[in-house]
């Protein structure tokens, strides 16, 4: 690019009376006009003599005079005659700086001697005559002809330190030292303005300082607040209390906290409530028993309250046929004596699952069901025998897309079902059975009382509506893609104690994490909705992160319904979490709280309905829960949990709140062992050992089978010794050792999933219903299924799954499935040891 600059070139003038002519500038920065002073050039051509003799910045160029008043190269210099220079600098022409630059500050040869004269004024520089090309147009050439002439005598030589060079480098050095002083100043009042005067808490070094701080954090009273919290609340709908824990959460650190809904096909109380009416004396009666016309103001929404969810409507008329418990053995007896086509059964709850009874009974040919709770199976001091209650009939998900019963107008069984209170069921079976607890005779209707006839009316709707989840989730640092799922639920009608107890657990874990404490794996909050007519959020939550899920998926810790009664401290967990779990009730029990003294653990593995169903039915992620409650543990009272009476407040069942602060830190306790332990706390040799006590009946197994548990109990012993033990020691720890150890523990419980049960009954072996001696649940039902097929052969037709999951389902079948299954968990074990001993060859 061509530029034009202007350039400066200071000359002293010793003779002021030599004619001096300027050039027009044509530097843009200079202007129109005679040539104008700019900023003088850094330089050895800087001189205080310049300074002194003009008061402008302009360019002059030294006269040499020649002593002799000789010719130079091309031009004729006169001492006695003007010089007139009128010289361009474009970028184009002016040369390099060199030697040749350099020579321009010359001393001048004494010009006295020559008599120069005054030249006069200084003539126009626009009527000056052109240089002609002859002539060097540039500082550089005219210098050079001048040096090159015989003639010309330099009397001096450039300066090596000149006195403006000097000044600039001092200038430079000294703007750098400040600019140096500054920059540390500013690093140093940076550092001590952002550095805190209290240093941060560092977290404690050992595991249980860190877990002794966690449950000093954990109090009834907070809990309490909480509570309170959702108690004032303007809006109890489930849509409300998922928005009011959504901000929650947020607000208490949680990262990446998500509200989600499901469109789901709910079943809801009709605009009346459902009757039942004895034909003999048309008496209508509510469920409860309450006679329809004294029903008071008060009444209505607690009877609408009382129903079976998913339950086939209309109206049915029929003789009432007590069948009891609702047994193969039961049923048997009715059918020898009775026809049992459209008949309605009043049937108890417990010993089995509703869902197995339900599906006998439809078998038979009954078209209607009456439940009842019997006083002899309450809970000692619960007075329940005025008060109905609600089931559900959907084994879990949304039943929208499963498998309903179009015929029944979309319900999920063609049975009309309600729940009845205990005094209904005694008026309806003629019963003068009476009392409660150790003198309690059970109702039962007596054998030669006449059979009444009723009417039942079922007026259940079912209707689209939303439901809500709440997510979220507290990364891991070490396996971020680990999780440890923390369920509990948030229906309006269920109270609010899971919820405050959830609330309570998060603030705790989030302000360890604040004082540094970074967990190994990732916790999931979830809150779910819908669970009280099936467990529809987790299910549905579930199915759309089911891949996900069963490749990260840890273990799920329930908080379903943590304080349900305040007799007994029940713990549940699958095999693999027993002995975690009998640690942690040995720290935390209720009697300990009160000063008396501490029974032993109450674990088992029972199988238990909630939000757990999924995680361990499908997906075989291991489970545990607390939870204080106040029905007995024996046979008959283990399913009574499936009925939902209307919850008490937190506050009226715990004033105190002290048995919420209970489960609150024994779920913190398993939580933090949970996302913390580098080997996961999981134990293989207490699944083969429960394996070996649910086979104890050698009558009923074979020898192969014995043999394979045998040699399970074997396999998981040496490798909870060999292989767990090391990792667990921090010298001999190695990161993708540990990873791989606890996949193979995270995955032992999947071996025991079968592809089909019957309904109710968990496909998960490992779980199993009460009794006196622990016994695998599908061999419990495959000698009923026997006696099944033979009582329903002759009765009805039907091809559905369960018919034919129940007919052929027999005892060698079922042990085939157990055999398989503890085969396939060896094979996993063993495929451990190979690994693991490979992995330590080759790192050697």
């Amino acid at each position: 690019m061509r530029h034009l600059i202007t350039t400066s070139v200071r000359i002293p003038l010793f003779y002021h009376q030599l004619p001096l002519t300027w050039s027009r500038s044509r530097s843009p920065w200079i202007g129109s006009g005679r040539f104008r002073p700019s900023a003088s050039l850094p330089g050895p051509f800087e001189t205080p003599d310049l300074l002194q003799h003009t008061s402008r910045d302009i360019m002059a160029y030294r006269k040499v005079c020649d002593a002799q008043g000789g010719p130079l190269v091309g031009e004729v210099l006169h001492c006695s005659g003007g010089l007139d220079l009128d010289w361009d600098l474009d970028k184009e022409e002016l040369q390099e700086p060199g030697p040749s630059m350099d020579r321009m500050q010359m001393q001048h040869v004494d010009c006295q001697r020559s008599g120069c004269s005054d030249p006069g004024p200084d003539p126009d520089p626009e009527l000056m005559e052109p240089i002609q090309p002859s002539v060097s147009v540039s500082p550089h050439g005219r210098f050079e002809r001048l040096q090159e002439d015989p003639n010309y005598i330099s009397h001096f030589t450039r300066a090596p330190g000149h006195k403006g060079q000097r000044r600039l480098h001092c200038f430079l050095l000294r703007y750098f030292l400040a600019g140096m002083g500054l920059f540390v100043l500013g690093l140093l009042i940076g550092w001590f303005t952002h550095t805190p005067a209290v240093k941060p808490p560092v977290p404690p070094s050992d595991s249980s300082d860190l877990l002794e701080e966690l449950l000093r954090g954990i109090t009834a009273n907070k809990i309490d607040a909480i509570q309170r919290s959702f108690s004032s609340q303007p809006d109890d709908s489930e849509e409300a209390r998922a928005r009011y824990l959504y901000r929650q959460w947020v607000g208490l650190g949680l990262t990446d906290v998500r509200l989600s809904n499901h469109t789901v096909l709910l079943s809801l109380p009709g605009s009346t409530p459902n009757t039942i009416t004895d034909r003999s004396s048309h008496q209508c009666f509510l469920p409860n028993g309450i006679p329809c016309d004294q029903r008071g103001p008060n009444d209505l929404p607690k009877q609408r309250f009382s129903y079976a969810a998913y339950s086939a409507v209309g109206s049915l008329q029929g003789e009432v046929v007590d069948v009891k418990y609702g047994s193969v053995d039961d049923l048997r007896r009715a059918k020898d004596s009775l026809n049992l086509t459209n008949q309605i059964a009043v049937v108890k709850l417990g010993q089995a699952p509703l869902l197995y009874k339900l599906s006998l009974l439809s078998e038979l040919g009954f078209g209607g069901v009456l439940l009842y709770i019997d006083p002899c199976d309450a809970p000692p001091g619960r007075h329940i025998s005025h008060q109905a209650f609600r089931v559900t009939l959907n084994p879990g998900g949304n039943p929208a897309v499963g498998e309903v019963s179009r015929e029944a107008g979309g319900s999920l069984t063609s049975l009309l079902v309600q729940p009845i209170s205990a005094f209904l069921a005694k008026t309806l079976l003629s019963s003068s059975s009476a009392g409660q607890g150790d003198s309690c005779v059970p109702l039962s209707m007596p054998p030669n009382a006449e059979r009444k006839k009723i009417t039942l009316t079922v007026g259940n709707q079912l209707s689209y509506k939303k439901i809500y989840n709440v997510v979220g989730y507290l990364k891991g640092k070490r396996n971020p893609d680990r999780y440890v799922l923390v369920g509990s639920r948030h229906d309006s009608d269920q109270g609010g104690g899971a919820s405050a107890i959830m609330n309570q657990l998060i603030a705790a874990l989030t302000e360890q994490t604040k004082r540094g404490w970074v967990p190994d794996r990732t916790t999931v909050f979830c809150s779910w909705g819908g669970s009280a007519l099936g467990n529809i959020g987790s299910y549905e939550w579930g199915k759309d992160n089911s891949v996900v899920l069963r490749s990260s998926a840890v273990a799920y810790v329930s908080l379903n319904s943590p304080v349900r009664g305040t007799e007994t401290l029940r713990a549940t967990a699958s095999p693999t979490l027993l002995q975690l779990t009998s640690d942690i009730q040995r720290r935390q029990l209720l009697s300990c709280i009160r000063g008396g003294n501490c029974p032993g653990p109450n674990v088992s593995s029972l199988q238990l309905p909630g939000d757990v169903n999924f995680f361990a039915n499908q997906l075989a992620v291991p489970t545990m829960e607390f939870a204080f409650e106040q029905t007995k543990a024996e046979e008959a009272s283990s399913f009574l949990s499936e009925a939902q009476f209307s919850a008490e407040l937190p506050e009226t069942l715990d004033p105190l709140f002290k048995f919420h602060e209970t489960i609150a830190k024994m779920t913190a306790e398993a939580i933090l062992r949970l996302v913390n332990d580098p080997v996961l706390p999981f134990y293989p040799l207490d699944i083969a050992l429960d394996v070996q006590n649910k086979l104890k009946e050698r009558s009923m197994v074979s020898q192969p089978l014995l043999s394979s548990a045998s040699s399970l109990r074997d396999h998981a012993a040496f490798f909870q010794s060999e292989t767990m033990r090391p990792a667990n020691d921090p010298k001999e720890r190695d990161p993708s050792h540990v990873r791989m150890l606890n996949d193979v523990l995270r995955d032992l419980e999947k071996s025991f999933i079968i592809p089909q049960t019957p309904p109710g009954v968990f496909r998960n072996l490992l779980y199993s219903f009460p009794g006196k001696t622990p016994q695998f649940s599908i061999l419990r039902f495959s000698q009923e299924a026997a006696l099944h097929c033979n009582v329903t052969s002759r009765v009805v037709k039907h091809n559905s799954a369960e018919k034919e999951v129940l007919c052929h389902s027999t005892r060698n079948q079922s042990l085939s499935l157990i055999l398989r299954a503890i085969r396939s968990a060896e094979r996993l074990v063993c495929f451990g040891l190979d690994l693991f001993e490979n992995y330590q060859s080759d790192g050697k």
